[in-house]
Protein backbone atom coordinates (compact mmCIF):
# COMPACT_ATOMS: atom_id res chain seq x y z
CA UNK A 1 0.00 0.00 0.00
CA UNK A 2 1.24 3.37 -0.97
CA UNK A 3 2.06 5.98 1.51
CA UNK A 4 -1.31 8.40 0.17
CA UNK A 5 -3.69 5.29 0.23
CA UNK A 6 -2.87 4.67 3.90
CA UNK A 7 -3.48 8.05 5.03
CA UNK A 8 -6.46 8.31 2.80
CA UNK A 9 -7.63 5.05 4.33
CA UNK A 10 -6.63 6.43 8.31
CA UNK A 11 -8.50 9.22 7.39
CA UNK A 12 -11.55 7.55 5.88
CA UNK A 13 -11.74 5.51 8.97
CA UNK A 14 -11.37 7.64 11.84
CA UNK A 15 -12.60 11.14 10.75
CA UNK A 16 -16.06 11.15 11.84
CA UNK A 17 -14.64 9.28 14.99
CA UNK A 18 -12.35 11.91 15.72
CA UNK A 19 -14.55 14.90 14.79
CA UNK A 20 -16.71 13.64 17.74
CA UNK A 21 -14.39 13.57 20.32
CA UNK A 22 -14.96 14.93 23.84
CA UNK A 23 -14.19 18.29 24.52
CA UNK A 24 -11.64 18.59 27.56
CA UNK A 25 -12.38 21.00 30.30
CA UNK A 26 -10.76 24.13 30.75
CA UNK A 27 -6.96 23.06 31.53
CA UNK A 28 -5.44 22.50 35.10
CA UNK A 29 -3.99 25.88 34.15
CA UNK A 30 -7.27 27.72 34.52
CA UNK A 31 -6.75 27.71 38.56
CA UNK A 32 -3.02 29.87 38.56
CA UNK A 33 -5.21 32.26 36.17
CA UNK A 34 -6.26 35.71 37.55
CA UNK A 35 -9.88 36.69 36.15
CA UNK A 36 -9.86 35.86 32.36
CA UNK A 37 -6.30 35.98 31.47
CA UNK A 38 -5.44 32.83 30.08
CA UNK A 39 -1.84 33.97 30.05
CA UNK A 40 -1.21 34.56 33.60
CA UNK A 41 0.50 31.52 34.38
CA UNK A 42 2.87 32.03 31.12
CA UNK A 43 3.53 35.55 32.37
CA UNK A 44 4.46 34.47 35.68
CA UNK A 45 6.13 31.31 34.58
CA UNK A 46 9.16 32.90 32.96
CA UNK A 47 11.42 29.91 32.74
CA UNK A 48 10.81 27.20 30.15
CA UNK A 49 12.90 23.49 29.16
CA UNK A 50 12.13 23.18 25.41
CA UNK A 51 13.01 19.01 24.05
CA UNK A 52 14.04 18.10 20.32
CA UNK A 53 14.62 14.38 20.53
CA UNK A 54 14.33 12.07 17.84
CA UNK A 55 15.69 9.44 15.72
CA UNK A 56 17.99 12.27 14.29
CA UNK A 57 20.04 12.07 17.53
CA UNK A 58 21.42 8.70 16.46
CA UNK A 59 23.26 10.66 13.88
CA UNK A 60 24.29 13.58 15.82
CA UNK A 61 22.22 15.78 13.09
CA UNK A 62 19.80 18.41 13.49
CA UNK A 63 15.86 17.18 13.07
CA UNK A 64 14.81 17.62 9.84
CA UNK A 65 17.17 19.87 8.12
CA UNK A 66 19.89 17.70 6.84
CA UNK A 67 17.37 15.91 4.42
CA UNK A 68 15.73 19.51 3.41
CA UNK A 69 19.01 21.35 2.97
CA UNK A 70 21.55 18.74 2.41
CA UNK A 71 24.97 19.33 2.64
CA UNK A 72 28.20 17.50 0.65
CA UNK A 73 29.54 14.73 2.55
CA UNK A 74 26.52 14.93 5.17
CA UNK A 75 24.25 12.21 5.82
CA UNK A 76 21.74 10.76 3.04
CA UNK A 77 18.16 11.31 2.76
CA UNK A 78 17.97 7.22 2.52
CA UNK A 79 19.98 7.01 5.96
CA UNK A 80 18.34 9.68 7.75
CA UNK A 81 14.90 7.91 6.87
CA UNK A 82 16.18 4.60 8.20
CA UNK A 83 17.01 6.19 11.46
CA UNK A 84 13.77 4.97 13.10
CA UNK A 85 14.45 1.28 12.64
CA UNK A 86 17.58 1.93 15.20
CA UNK A 87 15.84 4.12 17.14
CA UNK A 88 15.40 2.48 21.44
CA UNK A 89 16.13 5.02 23.92
CA UNK A 90 15.67 2.74 26.93
CA UNK A 91 17.61 4.57 28.99
CA UNK A 92 14.68 7.33 29.17
CA UNK A 93 12.75 7.79 32.54
CA UNK A 94 10.16 10.89 32.01
CA UNK A 95 10.24 11.75 35.27
CA UNK A 96 14.11 12.18 34.78
CA UNK A 97 13.05 14.85 32.39
CA UNK A 98 10.86 16.77 34.85
CA UNK A 99 13.01 16.59 37.61
CA UNK A 100 15.43 18.07 35.93
CA UNK A 101 13.57 20.79 34.64
CA UNK A 102 12.79 21.31 38.26
CA UNK A 103 16.23 21.93 39.78
CA UNK A 104 16.50 23.74 37.18
CA UNK A 105 13.53 26.29 37.96
CA UNK A 106 12.10 25.59 35.16
CA UNK A 107 8.11 26.17 35.73
CA UNK A 108 7.09 24.58 32.06
CA UNK A 109 8.40 22.21 29.35
CA UNK A 110 7.47 21.89 25.13
CA UNK A 111 8.36 18.83 23.91
CA UNK A 112 9.03 18.13 19.88
CA UNK A 113 5.80 16.01 19.46
CA UNK A 114 6.68 15.93 15.34
CA UNK A 115 9.07 17.76 13.83
CA UNK A 116 9.61 18.71 10.03
CA UNK A 117 10.19 14.90 8.76
CA UNK A 118 7.38 13.67 10.24
CA UNK A 119 7.88 11.28 12.34
CA UNK A 120 6.01 11.15 15.85
CA UNK A 121 7.17 10.91 19.09
CA UNK A 122 3.47 10.03 20.17
CA UNK A 123 1.22 6.71 18.85
CA UNK A 124 -0.76 8.85 15.95
CA UNK A 125 -3.19 6.61 14.55
CA UNK A 126 -2.84 8.61 11.09
CA UNK A 127 0.40 7.24 10.26
CA UNK A 128 2.95 4.24 10.59
CA UNK A 129 5.68 7.13 10.94
CA UNK A 130 6.42 6.87 15.01
CA UNK A 131 7.39 6.04 17.74
CA UNK A 132 5.50 2.62 18.22
CA UNK A 133 7.19 1.32 15.48
CA UNK A 134 10.65 1.38 16.17
CA UNK A 135 12.56 -1.14 18.25
CA UNK A 136 11.35 1.17 21.58
CA UNK A 137 7.86 0.24 20.71
CA UNK A 138 6.61 2.97 23.64
CA UNK A 139 4.85 6.67 23.02
CA UNK A 140 7.06 9.04 24.46
CA UNK A 141 4.69 11.96 24.67
CA UNK A 142 1.88 9.89 26.58
CA UNK A 143 4.78 9.01 29.24
CA UNK A 144 5.95 12.45 29.75
CA UNK A 145 2.86 13.77 29.72
CA UNK A 146 2.07 11.12 32.55
CA UNK A 147 5.07 12.27 34.47
CA UNK A 148 4.53 16.06 33.75
CA UNK A 149 0.73 15.60 35.34
CA UNK A 150 2.42 13.74 38.61
CA UNK A 151 4.52 16.57 39.40
CA UNK A 152 2.15 19.20 38.49
CA UNK A 153 4.34 20.76 35.29
CA UNK A 154 2.93 22.38 32.54
CA UNK A 155 3.37 21.01 29.43
CA UNK A 156 3.22 21.93 25.78
CA UNK A 157 3.77 20.17 22.53
CA UNK A 158 5.81 21.45 19.39
CA UNK A 159 4.06 20.25 16.52
CA UNK A 160 5.48 21.37 13.28
CA UNK A 161 2.93 22.41 9.85
CA UNK A 162 5.62 20.80 7.63
CA UNK A 163 5.55 17.28 7.26
CA UNK A 164 7.98 16.07 4.30
CA UNK A 165 6.66 12.43 5.19
CA UNK A 166 3.32 12.78 4.10
CA UNK A 167 2.13 12.56 0.50
CA UNK A 168 0.26 15.23 1.10
CA UNK A 169 2.01 18.12 2.02
CA UNK A 170 4.38 17.40 -0.81
CA UNK A 171 5.43 14.31 -3.93
CA UNK A 172 7.17 12.45 -1.54
CA UNK A 173 8.58 10.96 -5.10
CA UNK A 174 10.89 13.70 -4.97
CA UNK A 175 13.82 14.14 -2.46
CA UNK A 176 12.73 16.78 0.26
CA UNK A 177 15.46 19.04 -0.72
CA UNK A 178 13.33 19.29 -4.19
CA UNK A 179 9.94 20.68 -2.55
CA UNK A 180 10.16 21.12 1.79
CA UNK A 181 8.34 23.95 1.70
CA UNK A 182 5.35 21.82 1.05
CA UNK A 183 2.57 22.27 -2.16
CA UNK A 184 -0.31 23.61 -1.37
CA UNK A 185 -1.19 23.69 -5.12
CA UNK A 186 -1.96 20.08 -5.00
CA UNK A 187 -5.53 18.75 -4.64
CA UNK A 188 -3.67 16.86 -2.26
CA UNK A 189 -3.51 19.51 -0.01
CA UNK A 190 -6.63 19.86 1.83
CA UNK A 191 -5.84 16.18 2.70
CA UNK A 192 -3.11 17.48 4.74
CA UNK A 193 -4.80 19.93 6.65
CA UNK A 194 -7.27 17.60 7.67
CA UNK A 195 -4.54 15.28 8.82
CA UNK A 196 -2.64 17.89 10.90
CA UNK A 197 -6.51 18.28 12.07
CA UNK A 198 -6.33 15.13 13.19
CA UNK A 199 -2.89 15.16 15.48
CA UNK A 200 -3.81 17.89 16.68
CA UNK A 201 -7.14 16.59 18.18
CA UNK A 202 -5.00 13.37 19.02
CA UNK A 203 -2.83 15.74 21.20
CA UNK A 204 -5.47 17.82 22.96
CA UNK A 205 -7.75 14.78 23.71
CA UNK A 206 -5.36 11.55 24.54
CA UNK A 207 -2.61 13.49 26.42
CA UNK A 208 -4.20 15.40 29.28
CA UNK A 209 -4.19 19.22 29.42
CA UNK A 210 -2.20 21.20 27.23
CA UNK A 211 -0.03 24.47 28.24
CA UNK A 212 0.55 25.48 24.81
CA UNK A 213 0.97 24.12 21.24
CA UNK A 214 4.17 25.20 19.57
CA UNK A 215 4.04 25.46 15.81
CA UNK A 216 7.12 26.20 13.39
CA UNK A 217 5.22 26.84 10.41
CA UNK A 218 8.71 28.19 8.91
CA UNK A 219 8.10 30.20 5.50
CA UNK A 220 4.75 31.23 3.90
CA UNK A 221 2.71 30.23 7.07
CA UNK A 222 -0.54 31.68 5.75
CA UNK A 223 -1.19 28.41 3.34
CA UNK A 224 -2.33 26.38 6.64
CA UNK A 225 -4.97 28.39 7.45
CA UNK A 226 -3.90 28.90 10.83
CA UNK A 227 -7.30 30.53 11.57
CA UNK A 228 -8.87 27.08 11.35
CA UNK A 229 -5.94 25.33 14.04
CA UNK A 230 -6.25 28.25 16.44
CA UNK A 231 -10.67 27.49 16.47
CA UNK A 232 -9.95 24.08 16.97
CA UNK A 233 -7.22 24.16 19.84
CA UNK A 234 -9.35 26.38 21.79
CA UNK A 235 -13.11 24.26 21.25
CA UNK A 236 -10.92 21.64 22.69
CA UNK A 237 -8.88 23.01 25.50
CA UNK A 238 -9.96 26.47 25.54
CA UNK A 239 -6.85 27.75 27.81
CA UNK A 240 -4.12 26.50 26.13
CA UNK A 241 -2.01 28.96 24.70
CA UNK A 242 -0.57 29.12 20.86
CA UNK A 243 2.86 30.82 19.55
CA UNK A 244 2.45 33.05 16.27
CA UNK A 245 4.03 30.09 13.85
CA UNK A 246 1.20 29.36 11.35
CA UNK A 247 0.49 32.23 10.17
CA UNK A 248 -1.86 34.46 12.78
CA UNK A 249 -0.81 36.11 15.85
CA UNK A 250 -1.66 33.63 18.65
CA UNK A 251 -1.00 34.34 22.26
CA UNK A 252 2.88 35.60 22.00
CA UNK A 253 5.83 35.76 19.44
CA UNK A 254 9.04 33.85 19.84
CA UNK A 255 12.30 35.19 18.37
CA UNK A 256 15.18 32.39 17.98
CA UNK A 257 18.06 32.41 19.36
CA UNK A 258 18.50 36.05 19.96
CA UNK A 259 16.76 38.24 22.42
CA UNK A 260 14.95 41.49 21.56
CA UNK A 261 17.37 44.84 22.26
CA UNK A 262 14.36 46.18 23.57
CA UNK A 263 11.17 45.68 25.05
CA UNK A 264 8.49 44.60 22.62
CA UNK A 265 5.45 46.27 22.26
CA UNK A 266 2.63 44.94 19.48
CA UNK A 267 2.82 46.31 15.71
CA UNK A 268 6.78 44.57 16.05
CA UNK A 269 6.36 41.57 14.55
CA UNK A 270 9.53 39.24 14.76
CA UNK A 271 10.46 36.58 12.22
CA UNK A 272 11.45 34.11 14.29
CA UNK A 273 15.52 34.12 13.38
CA UNK A 274 15.58 37.19 11.46
CA UNK A 275 17.23 40.21 13.89
CA UNK A 276 16.21 42.92 11.69
CA UNK A 277 13.48 43.95 14.12
CA UNK A 278 15.44 45.03 16.20
CA UNK A 279 16.05 48.59 14.63
CA UNK A 280 12.47 49.16 15.28
CA UNK A 281 12.42 48.82 19.00
CA UNK A 282 13.50 51.12 21.28
CA UNK A 283 14.50 51.49 24.97
CA UNK A 284 11.38 52.97 25.79
CA UNK A 285 8.99 51.26 28.69
CA UNK A 286 5.59 50.48 27.01
CA UNK A 287 2.37 50.72 28.82
CA UNK A 288 1.28 47.03 29.83
CA UNK A 289 -1.48 47.75 26.66
CA UNK A 290 0.95 47.84 24.59
CA UNK A 291 3.06 45.22 25.66
CA UNK A 292 3.71 42.00 23.27
CA UNK A 293 4.33 38.65 24.76
CA UNK A 294 7.33 37.04 23.57
CA UNK A 295 9.17 33.97 24.63
CA UNK A 296 13.15 33.55 23.19
CA UNK A 297 14.13 30.29 22.52
CA UNK A 298 17.61 29.36 22.47
CA UNK A 299 20.29 26.27 22.58
CA UNK A 300 23.01 25.81 25.71
CA UNK A 301 25.35 25.22 22.57
CA UNK A 302 25.12 25.41 18.80
CA UNK A 303 22.36 22.44 17.73
CA UNK A 304 18.36 21.81 18.77
CA UNK A 305 18.89 18.07 18.75
CA UNK A 306 21.98 15.93 20.42
CA UNK A 307 25.51 16.56 18.75
CA UNK A 308 28.04 14.18 20.19
CA UNK A 309 30.65 16.76 17.74
CA UNK A 310 28.93 20.60 19.27
CA UNK A 311 30.72 21.20 22.53
CA UNK A 312 30.51 24.98 22.18
CA UNK A 313 28.45 25.07 25.03
CA UNK A 314 27.29 28.32 26.78
CA UNK A 315 28.61 29.26 30.08
CA UNK A 316 26.17 29.21 33.43
CA UNK A 317 26.87 32.53 33.89
CA UNK A 318 25.76 33.66 30.56
CA UNK A 319 22.31 31.86 30.45
CA UNK A 320 22.08 33.14 33.78
CA UNK A 321 22.25 36.70 32.38
CA UNK A 322 20.59 35.53 29.68
CA UNK A 323 17.75 34.47 31.76
CA UNK A 324 17.92 38.14 33.26
CA UNK A 325 17.90 39.75 29.83
CA UNK A 326 14.48 38.31 28.80
CA UNK A 327 12.92 38.73 31.97
CA UNK A 328 13.81 42.41 32.22
CA UNK A 329 12.20 43.11 28.87
CA UNK A 330 8.95 41.25 29.96
CA UNK A 331 9.86 37.99 28.10
CA UNK A 332 9.66 34.33 29.00
CA UNK A 333 13.37 32.13 28.48
CA UNK A 334 12.89 28.50 26.58
CA UNK A 335 16.54 26.87 27.18
CA UNK A 336 16.26 23.84 25.29
CA UNK A 337 17.96 20.32 25.84
CA UNK A 338 18.75 17.57 22.66
CA UNK A 339 18.42 14.10 24.79
CA UNK A 340 21.05 11.56 24.09
CA UNK A 341 20.06 8.53 21.76
CA UNK A 342 19.30 6.48 24.76
CA UNK A 343 17.08 9.07 26.48
CA UNK A 344 19.78 10.30 28.81
CA UNK A 345 20.35 14.20 29.08
CA UNK A 346 23.90 14.70 28.65
CA UNK A 347 25.77 15.96 31.61
CA UNK A 348 27.17 19.23 30.31
CA UNK A 349 23.32 20.27 29.64
CA UNK A 350 22.45 18.91 33.35
CA UNK A 351 25.31 20.93 34.75
CA UNK A 352 24.45 24.21 33.54
CA UNK A 353 20.68 23.88 34.12
CA UNK A 354 21.64 22.85 37.90
CA UNK A 355 23.58 26.09 38.15
CA UNK A 356 20.79 27.84 36.79
CA UNK A 357 18.24 26.14 39.33
CA UNK A 358 20.89 27.42 41.72
CA UNK A 359 20.70 30.81 41.09
CA UNK A 360 17.52 30.68 40.50
CA UNK A 361 16.94 29.21 44.63
CA UNK A 362 18.81 32.32 45.99
CA UNK A 363 17.11 35.07 43.31
CA UNK A 364 14.21 33.52 42.14
CA UNK A 365 11.73 36.16 43.40
CA UNK A 366 13.38 38.69 40.69
CA UNK A 367 12.91 36.57 38.15
CA UNK A 368 9.03 34.82 38.83
CA UNK A 369 5.90 36.70 38.54
CA UNK A 370 7.76 39.97 37.29
CA UNK A 371 7.43 42.36 34.09
CA UNK A 372 9.77 44.35 32.59
CA UNK A 373 11.29 46.88 35.23
CA UNK A 374 11.01 50.68 35.14
CA UNK A 375 15.47 51.13 34.17
CA UNK A 376 16.60 50.06 30.26
CA UNK A 377 19.23 50.27 28.18
CA UNK A 378 21.83 50.28 30.86
CA UNK A 379 24.67 48.28 30.35
CA UNK A 380 25.67 47.05 33.37
CA UNK A 381 22.25 46.48 34.81
CA UNK A 382 19.04 45.10 34.29
CA UNK A 383 15.34 45.88 35.85
CA UNK A 384 12.54 43.74 36.47
CA UNK A 385 9.61 45.06 38.78
CA UNK A 386 6.74 43.54 40.72
CA UNK A 387 4.04 44.85 43.27
CA UNK A 388 5.83 47.05 45.08
CA UNK A 389 9.32 46.29 44.25
CA UNK A 390 11.40 46.79 41.70
CA UNK A 391 14.92 44.05 41.54
CA UNK A 392 18.20 45.89 40.22
CA UNK A 393 20.31 43.03 38.56
CA UNK A 394 24.03 44.03 38.60
CA UNK A 395 26.63 42.70 36.03
CA UNK A 396 29.14 44.19 37.19
CA UNK A 397 30.13 45.22 40.51
CA UNK A 398 31.06 48.66 40.82
CA UNK A 399 33.94 49.94 43.12
CA UNK A 400 32.20 53.01 43.85
CA UNK A 401 28.09 53.60 45.12
CA UNK A 402 25.99 52.24 42.41
CA UNK A 403 24.34 54.96 40.19
CA UNK A 404 20.80 53.80 39.03
CA UNK A 405 18.67 56.62 37.26
CA UNK A 406 14.73 55.71 35.94
CA UNK A 407 13.17 54.89 38.95
CA UNK A 408 10.10 56.71 39.72
CA UNK A 409 8.48 56.04 43.21
CA UNK A 410 10.05 56.82 46.42
CA UNK A 411 12.18 54.26 47.33
CA UNK A 412 11.56 52.94 50.67
CA UNK A 413 14.40 50.38 51.07
CA UNK A 414 17.25 49.01 49.66
CA UNK A 415 18.74 45.23 50.35
CA UNK A 416 20.39 42.40 48.99
CA UNK A 417 18.63 39.75 47.66
CA UNK A 418 21.01 37.01 48.61
CA UNK A 419 20.73 37.64 52.18
CA UNK A 420 18.76 40.36 53.10
CA UNK A 421 21.50 42.77 54.25
CA UNK A 422 20.00 46.33 54.06
CA UNK A 423 22.11 48.86 52.07
CA UNK A 424 22.20 52.85 52.36
CA UNK A 425 20.95 54.78 49.68
CA UNK A 426 20.22 58.26 48.47
CA UNK A 427 17.72 59.70 45.90
CA UNK A 428 17.26 62.67 44.25
CA UNK A 429 15.91 63.81 41.52
CA UNK A 430 19.17 62.93 39.96
CA UNK A 431 18.54 59.17 40.31
CA UNK A 432 18.92 56.94 43.19
CA UNK A 433 22.59 56.31 44.83
CA UNK A 434 23.25 52.93 46.51
CA UNK A 435 26.09 51.59 48.85
CA UNK A 436 27.29 48.19 48.22
CA UNK A 437 29.64 46.16 49.76
CA UNK A 438 32.95 45.27 48.61
CA UNK A 439 32.48 42.06 47.06
CA UNK A 440 29.41 40.67 44.83
CA UNK A 441 27.70 38.22 46.59
CA UNK A 442 26.81 36.36 43.04
CA UNK A 443 29.42 35.40 40.45
CA UNK A 444 26.81 35.52 37.73
CA UNK A 445 24.31 38.56 38.60
CA UNK A 446 23.27 39.69 41.69
CA UNK A 447 20.31 41.47 43.21
CA UNK A 448 19.23 44.37 44.78
CA UNK A 449 15.72 44.74 46.02
CA UNK A 450 14.14 48.29 45.96
CA UNK A 451 10.65 48.18 48.01
CA UNK A 452 8.50 51.33 46.39
CA UNK A 453 6.29 53.78 47.78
Amino acid sequence: MSAYSYHRRKFIQLALAASAAPLLPGSAFAATTSGDDHTAWYRNAKFGMFIHWGPYSLASVEASWPIMTPKPGGITEAEYRSLPQRFNPTKFDPQSFVDLARSAGQQYMVFTTKHHDGFCMFDSSYTEHKITNTPYGKDIVAQLAAAAKHSDMPLGFYYSPPDLYHPGFRDTSKLAKDNWHGEPTRAEWALYLDYMELQLTELLTNYGPAALVWFDGLNNQGKYNGARFLDLIHRLQHRTLVNDRIGVQGDYQTPEQFIPNAIPTKGVVFNAVDTSVQKQLKPTIPKPEDFQLWETCMTINDTWAYNKNDVNYKSAEFLVRSLVEVASRGGNFLLNVGPQPDGLIQPEFQERLRAIGDWLAVNGDSIYGTTYGPVQGIKSLRTTAKENKVFVHVFDWPNSPLQVTGIGPKVLSANLLANGQPLKFRQTEGGLQIDLPPHAPDANVSVITLRTL
